[in-house]
């Protein structure tokens, strides 16, 4: 009897099988989300909004309540994770595969990191939102170099750093949620929520952006949160507790606002993350819903002229209705590579389970062949 006729069919439903349960589904024009409750970063289609699976499994490499999202130079996606001077760091995982590499920034102080940006010196530059700092790293290496600003405990100062970003004039901007880090806490003495820019030569800043009025859908504060630069040159700002705010990059004078109050209640029942853009002038965010499990929604506006793009079916600006798969999201990204998703586990198991069936059936019916 051939001794290997039962390899082929084996080794042709075991292959399939393990070509879902390995994740090997590469997507075009994909959003990449962190789960800060979930400990991970998820995928959607960019196109369609379909849900494509982790990018980054739970915890994968230490990974804690991940925040800002990244794409360096080397292609690699590097991810802001950690609550506390701990486990604080910045990781670094595989650009099209999500698997984790190393820990590639930690220590100087670090505590809960928010934003991160590579800057022209070359230097990865991290906010350290409980210790109100932003710390500098090789950004070849991650090693640390230095702290590049503190705050000071008063209004313009860098109380509560969030978000980071270059613009095209080499300055740094930063969103400031105008707390005071106490013993790893953040307080809330009254300071501004603004937007900062620093002079990078001399590492002095000024407010680019005075703290705006409240949106009518918040509880009546202002937590300035996401950055991010249009086609067109303006900043778009995300509000933590409602809109996103659209300045000249120029003069900083306010041109538009976006309402992000997808659950239509007032207050609204909704907080907002990050922000990216997309093809074709497409702006996204994330939000979630404190009052559902704080379960996520992705939004979507053209970029160019601010009206909200809701997908078939959605109203307002939901591209993504409020679904499981976000677990309080706040960092978003986009890309047109080609990645490598990982399939929910049940998924994996069913495809699994899918595949032996399939293989015992086939023995069965060989057995059945060679018995007549």
């Amino acid at each position: 009897m051939n001794k290997n006729i039962f390899a082929l069919p084996f080794s042709v439903v075991f292959g399939a099988a393990s070509a879902f349960c390995l994740g090997i589904l590469p997507a075009n024009a994909t959003l990449l989300i962190s789960n800060t409750r979930g400990d991970n970063v998820v995928l959607f289609d960019e196109q369609n909004g379909q849900f494509l699976g982790n990018f980054i499994t739970s915890g994968s490499g230490g990974l804690i309540s991940p925040d800002d999202l990244n794409f360096g130079l080397d292609g690699n996606l590097y991810v802001s994770s950690g609550n506390d001077p701990s486990n604080s760091a910045i990781l670094r995982y595989d650009g099209k595969t999500g698997k984790f590499i190393d820990v590639f920034a930690s220590g100087g102080g670090l505590s809960r990191p928010y934003g991160a940006a590579f800057g022209p010196d070359g230097l990865l530059y991290v906010s350290s939102f409980l210790t109100d700092q932003i710390l500098r790293y090789n950004g070849t290496t991650g090693t640390f170099i230095d702290v590049f600003a503190t705050g000071n405990g008063i209004p313009g100062g860098l109380n509560g750093p969030n978000d980071l970003l270059f613009g095209p004039d080499g300055s740094l901007y930063v969103t400031t949620q105008g707390s005071i880090a106490v013993d790893n806490q953040a307080t809330f003495p009254g300071l501004p929520s603004q937007v900062l820019r620093f002079d990078l030569a001399t590492k002095t800043s000024s407010v680019f952006i005075e703290q705006p009025t409240p949106s009518p859908d918040s509880f009546g504060f202002v937590s300035l949160l996401g950055l991010v630069v249009g086609t067109d040159g303006d900043l778009f700002v995300s509000d933590f507790a409602n809109d996103i705010r659209r300045y000249s990059l120029e003069t900083g004078a306010l041109i538009d606002t976006l309402s992000t109050n997808y659950t239509g209640t007032n207050p609204s029942n909704n907080f907002i993350g990050n922000l990216a853009f997309g093809a074709n002038n497409t702006l996204y965010t994330v939000g979630f819903n404190f009052t559902q499990n704080n379960e996520g929604a992705i939004l979507r506006y053209n970029g160019v002229t601010g009206d909200p793009l809701p997908s078939l079916g959605n109203s307002n600006a939901i591209f993504v209705p409020t679904t499981d798969k976000l677990s309080r999201p706040i960092g978003i990204a986009f890309t047109t590579e080609n990645l490598t998703t990982v399939p929910e586990a049940s998924t994996s198991v069913s495809l699994l389970s899918l595949g032996v069936f399939l293989s015992i059936s086939w023995l069965k019916r060989e057995q059945t062949k060679r018995n007549t």
